[in-house]
């Protein structure tokens, strides 16, 4: 330990504040300096959060476009082997899943078309019921409260005449972002299918070259782990849909298909959209099958979803993204709470890339350059759940192709 010199003898400044510290006890000091670097962090995580929200529009079509780039890219992989042009498989690709999910689409207008009819009068049925139920039981009301009743809610319409137009106007504000973002992420995923390893060596020479190899190693380990989750939500969505449609079905509820549809894209939102595409369900069993129906519906919804956090999550999801059921939770409470549903349905992809990038770039050997090669076909293979490389870094990053 150095003596101090004659200048810091002389300083009574230095000198006094040697003194003050050494005064102040080391746990309240480690706290201090604990406290303003949790401070500094929370603010760039602010700043982030900021600016992410500032450039949704550019953020969510582009996160839209990465998670079907992530889907479709073990399609183009395979064509790709096969000797098609990169051009040309994505093209087909693409071209092929506009056509299954405007079929799809169709499909579901159609029966909900065909349906409609049968639904209104279920409803009326329902709806006479009810009002017999308030005349003849026990409520015993009066015709004329009944219509009372009916007046006061058309009134009330009547005066909410504004708000609701105005809300409608919204309405069809957000049906044209939606759209919007849908033809801009429709434009970025042709990007990303036909030149997306392009993009990513564009992105990664950002970076210094002492590190380069270890954060595109890291990148593609992240973009695997996308490809698995997608995957693995897709086969949940489709276990999801199928078990409910079947459970609707013996029921004798209408609109089959459409609910099945509602959920299988709700299952792509975590926890959340199953279960708001469930309550549809048993809404529409409680409309158009009594309470009897409702019930029989609520208990084969919560029947899926037991299957699905019991079962299918942690074998599918659990070995895709490797990561807690709490901290899926947390992820996709907190993405609501800050972007909506938008957050909702990005937050465990982003948690799952970021949990697999940063397990790689804390492994502290290099990788071998041979390396990287494999991991690029393995992000884009069918096929890339190694339990081994999972389990143990230095195999993936050893690799030899």
């Amino acid at each position: 330990m150095t003596k101090p010199g004659r200048g810091d003898a002389e300083n009574p400044f230095l000198s006094e504040t040697q003194d003050v510290t050494g005064l102040v006890p080391r746990g309240l000091r480690v706290t201090a300096a604990l406290a303003w670097r949790f401070l500094v962090v929370i603010a760039a995580l602010y700043v982030i959060v900021f600016l992410v929200g500032y450039l949704s529009v550019v953020v969510i079509p582009v996160s839209i476009a990465l998670l079907l780039a992530a889907l479709l890219a073990p399609a183009v992989a395979a064509l790709v082997k096969r000797r098609f042009p990169r051009g040309l498989a994505a093209a087909i690709v693409l071209i092929a899943g506009l056509a299954v999910l405007g079929g799809l689409l169709t499909f579901v207008v159609v029966q909900f078309s065909d349906g409609l009819p049968q639904l209104q009068k279920q409803l009326n049925d329902s709806l006479n019921q009810i009002k017999d139920w308030l005349l003849n039981g026990p409520p015993h009301l009066r015709q004329e409260q009944i219509q009372d009743f009916i007046n006061q809610a058309i009134g009330f319409l009547q005066k909410n005449q504004g708000s609701i137009t105005t809300t409608a106007l919204t309405t069809a504000s957000t049906v044209g972002e939606i759209l919007t973002g849908f033809l801009l992420s429709l434009f970025i995923l042709i990007f990303f299918l036909s030149g997306g390893e392009q993009i990513w060596t564009f992105l990664v020479r950002g970076v210094p070259r002492h590190v380069r190899k270890r954060v595109d190693v890291a990148g593609r380990r992240g973009f695997a782990s996308l490809v698995s989750y997608v995957r693995a939500t897709a086969a949940v969505a489709v276990v999801d849909a199928v078990g409910i449609g079947i459970g609707l079905w013996i029921v004798g509820v209408p609109l089959v298909i459409p609910l099945a549809t509602l959920v299988f894209l709700g299952a792509f939102i975590p926890i959340i959209g199953a279960v708001i595409a469930g309550g549809v369900a048993v809404l529409i069993a409680l409309v158009t099958n009594g309470p009897l129906g409702a019930v029989v519906v609520l208990a084969i919804v919560i029947g899926v979803m037991q299957l699905e956090s019991h079962v299918l999550q942690p074998l599918l999801l659990g070995r895709a993204v490797r990561l807690h059921p709490l901290a899926v939770v947390l992820a996709i409470t907190a993405g609501l709470v800050s972007a909506g549903i938008a957050g909702a349905l990005l937050s465990v992809p982003l948690l799952a890339v970021l949990n697999a990038g940063v397990r790689s770039l804390l492994h502290e050997q290099d990788p071998d350059p041979a390396s990287v090669d494999v991991l690029a076909d393995k992000a884009a293979q069918p096929n890339n759940a190694d339990p081994k490389t999972e389990e143990d870094p230095e195999v993936a990053t050893n690799a030899k192709p």
